[in-house]
């Protein structure tokens, strides 16, 4: 792939439609830059990670964790309390050594192509209450799993299984509410033409639509998207403004913003045209709601929670296992937390690869499907458009080695999706 980045320097004549010179050559540029700190991001990741190994990381962590919870006056029985600070310390090591390459993607190469619009005071605040938001979540449902494994008896992976479907089934559910608005700005999308069609389509095809919001994702970065979320009868809808040709702060002088965080970032808006028209958005929109109405949302769920319930019961069939534990330096205890990284992590290593790609396959045709049933629903033109104007100001790059688009890409390349939708028959 790095070498079609390389090489492909002139639009491709079944492109000269599609795309200018310029913003080919844009995001050749960009997508070759991405590759390349793809390439070193995930290289030191692969050297750190058999470091850690090589040199008995992880039970020196859990030694140390024993340690701090010890002086805390929790003894080696208190397992789950060593467990949380393991685990608080282990994410925090992450974040640390993660941190450098996090800030190199984004004021270096999203900056260098126009798409970062944090400030570096913004970026840490973000990065701290991402961190404490992750701790609250993590931290108290971790030890909840830990306990009902403790306690669960021989059918345990059934608990621990059920526990795990409804926690993440209710973060789903309060994501949006309650997580999301501690980091962007939701707000109503206002009364007006878009608003009135995007009702209208989805009570055309029963969408129990209760909400359109519009997120104020233009803060950070200039990359746009749009989502729906929500179970039963109430489900919403939400616009990054970025998608949005009227309302995207992109499109609009600076003004002075409301507190000193949104004036440092709206200081770094660059003032260039991006989104959809308002006949694109909902076509856009007819394309996610296809998803919604051809049960690819619940098809995803079902695949999840089958995945989820065979991992937990191998886990349960290899948790025995003392040699597992051995093998990473535990001769004297099996903590179950880490009975949970070795297997999960690490013995199902070779099992993830070959489930992404074939969740990969499945996604694509997944995408073939909504975008054929955006065109039953008359929006074939105008979704025709949408992908070209995002595919542009998302610099994406259109030409794509197959083997190298087959094992990564979730949706299709976009001139795969455009001949579709030029097509008279659909699948």
């Amino acid at each position: 792939q790095r070498r079609v980045y390389r090489t492909t320097t002139h639009v491709p004549r079944e492109l000269g439609q599609i795309m200018d010179s310029e913003t080919f050559e844009k995001s050749r540029l960009y997508q070759l830059d991405k590759s390349t700190f793809s390439f070193w991001s995930g290289l030191y990741s692969e050297v750190e990670g058999t470091m850690i190994l090589l040199c008995g990381g992880i039970p020196f962590l859990w030694n140390v964790s024993g340690q701090i919870s010890g002086r805390a006056g929790f003894g080696p029985e208190y397992e789950i309390v060593q467990s949380l600070v393991f685990l608080l310390l282990a994410t925090l090591f992450s974040a640390v050594t993660g941190l450098p390459w996090s800030l190199y993607n984004t004021f270096v190469i999203e900056e260098k192509h126009g798409f970062n619009q944090q400030t570096l005071g913004f970026f840490f605040k973000d990065a701290i209450k991402k961190f404490i938001v992750t701790q609250c979540i993590l931290l108290p449902v971790t030890s909840l799993l830990l306990y009902i494994i403790k306690i669960g008896g021989d059918y345990f992976f059934i608990y621990a299984w059920l526990f795990t479907l409804v926690v993440s089934l209710v973060l789903v559910t309060i994501y949006a509410d309650y997580i999301a608005p501690l980091f962007d700005k939701f707000i109503p999308l206002p009364e007006g033409d878009l608003k009135q069609e995007i009702e209208t389509m989805a009570k055309s095809i029963d969408f129990p639509l209760t909400k359109v919001y519009v997120v104020e994702g233009s803060k950070r970065s200039s990359h746009s998207n749009a989502y729906f979320y929500g179970f039963f009868k109430n489900k919403r809808i939400v616009l990054f403004d970025t998608l949005l040709e009227d309302y995207s702060a992109l499109n609009k002088e600076s003004t002075e913003g409301e507190d000193g965080e949104s004036e440092e970032t709206k200081s770094k808006t660059k003032n260039k045209k991006q989104g959809c028209k308002n006949e694109e958005v909902l076509a856009v929109l007819g394309h996610e709601l296809g998803h919604w109405k051809l049960g690819h949302t619940v098809k995803n769920i079902i695949i999840s929670q089958m995945n989820s319930f065979l991992c937990f019961f191998l886990f349960a069939v290899l948790i025995s296992r003392k040699e597992l534990f051995a093998a990473f330096g535990f001769y004297d205890s099996q903590p179950t937390l880490i009975g949970l990284m070795i297997i999960f992590q690490f013995i199902f290593s070779p099992y993830n690869e070959v489930l992404s790609f074939c969740l990969t396959v499945l996604s694509r045709r997944f995408e073939f499907q909504a975008d054929a049933f955006a065109k039953k629903l008359g929006k074939a033109k105008d979704l025709y458009s949408a992908l070209i104007k995002l595919n542009k100001d998302n610099l994406g790059f259109p030409v794509s080695d197959w083997i190298f688009s087959m094992w990564h890409y979730s949706h299709p390349p976009l001139l795969e999706r455009l001949q579709a939708l030029k097509d008279t028959k659909q699948e």
